[in-house]
């Protein structure tokens, strides 16, 4: 991997070049199969101590690349929100989930668009709280703002069961966009189906039937 910043970029410059090398290097290999070292000279740094001094930790570098794609994410959700809502809506589930899918495609330049979800899925898997910590209640707004929604939707449904629904569309979710985006990702080749508008509608569609379902 190689990228175009040196060791003569500014200090922000720099730490935005580690983060994205470094939410790449996550999704190929999952933290704990990356070290320090890999990220530095993979971001073309000469000092391999760069992420300890531009963050001081992995794990504070771990959380900086999570908050930098939820960002992204949240805001996109909210403002597609902000559009339906305007409108009287979210009306049905699949506008719901369709809000979920489009804005969970993040909406930025490589490596962020190729890997985030991947880099997610991954660091679920193996440190949950990290990530919540990460989240620190904040940049998961539109997500719950879409889980509120739904339950409203699905009013009369039992709370336990929404729960229930919500668990496995969420997990569904994010498998099938870490999917998507791994192979959209792969320039080897072309991916009609994964590209395709109705492929996205489709996958709303799937993830509104698991919250019908019984």
């Amino acid at each position: 991997m190689t990228m175009p910043q040196t060791d003569t970029d500014t200090g922000l410059e720099a730490a935005e070049t580690l983060k994205a090398v470094a939410v790449a290097l996550f999704a190929e290999r999952g933290v704990d199969g990356v070290t320090l070292r890999q990220i530095a000279e993979a971001a073309g740094q000469k000092n391999h101590a760069a992420v300890g001094y531009h963050f001081g930790s992995k794990e504070a570098l771990v959380r900086a690349v999570v908050v930098h794609g939820a960002k992204l994410i949240d805001a996109l959700r909210n403002r597609m929100l902000n559009e339906l809502e305007a409108q009287g809506g979210p009306t049905t589930l699949v506008e719901v989930t369709g809000v979920l899918v489009r804005s969970s495609l993040v909406p930025s330049n490589p490596p962020w668009s190729d890997c985030y979800n991947r880099f997610i899925v991954m660091l679920q898997l193996t440190n949950y709280r990290l990530f919540m910590d990460a989240l620190e209640g904040r940049w998961n707004s539109g997500y719950l703002r879409c889980q509120n929604h739904i339950r409203k939707l699905l009013a009369d449904i039992p709370s336990r069961q929404v729960n229930r629904r919500l668990v496995l569309m969420g997990g569904a979710m994010a498998g099938i966009i870490a999917a998507r985006e791994r192979e959209v990702a792969d320039a080897s080749r072309d991916h009609p189906m994964w590209k395709s508008e109705r492929t996205i509608e489709s996958i709303a569609s799937a993830l509104a039937a698991i919250l019908q379902s019984e």
